[in-house]
């Protein structure tokens, strides 16, 4: 589940974190996800939270991970127990190149095998909400929760802030007829 539509402000307020370092964008863009993360209801009674890594080159070079802020941030607005927070459960074991103009498929090749999972005991027998600040096409997230579910979770729920909407997947509802909420787990 996503906040919002990755344009306008809210695409500015991403940038601003990721590309600005504006540190404080992070709490208001935890407290958006905050309101995703509620929005999941009774389907997971507890979770391991865990942000999608950076490879330690990029961490360095941008002195931070804007999902792991945007997901401490979160976290820190709900205070709930059952959530737990884990920053060094996933890691990104080798670097890739940036998403953006990659199509899907080269998108899937570039960050399969880019996950390793480093303390499987944290997962095992348990939901993860993964986090992430955008979602594209999915890739990342798919590979993620793929490397998740290997290593012995049950379930992986996806919350970012923002989701690129592609002009062929809108759905235009009758104003009578709610708009779906795409719930996906990877069980």
């Amino acid at each position: 589940m996503a906040y919002g539509s990755y344009d306008g402000g809210l695409r500015e307020l991403i940038h601003l974190l990721k590309y600005g370092r504006v540190r404080p964008a992070g709490g208001v863009l935890g407290r958006m996800l905050a309101e995703v993360i509620q929005g999941f209801g009774s389907e997971f009674i507890s979770a391991t939270v865990v942000p999608v890594p950076l490879h330690g080159s990029k961490l360095r070079q941008r002195g931070f991970n804007q999902a792991e802020e945007i997901a401490h941030a979160a976290l820190k607005s709900l205070s709930r127990k059952e959530l737990r927070f884990a920053t060094r459960v996933l890691i990104r074991r080798r670097a890739t190149e940036s998403q953006t103009g990659l199509s899907d498929h080269q998108r899937q090749q570039n960050v399969r095998g880019a996950f390793v999972v480093a303390s499987p005991t944290e997962i095992a027998g348990g939901d993860v909400l993964l986090v992430d600040d955008v979602f594209t096409t999915g890739a990342t997230v798919t590979e993620c929760a793929r490397v998740l579910r290997r290593a012995g979770a049950d379930r992986v729920f996806v919350a970012t802030v923002a989701r690129v909407l592609k002009a062929e997947a809108t759905w235009a509802a009758p104003k009578d007829i709610e708009e779906p909420r795409t719930l996906k787990a990877y069980a």
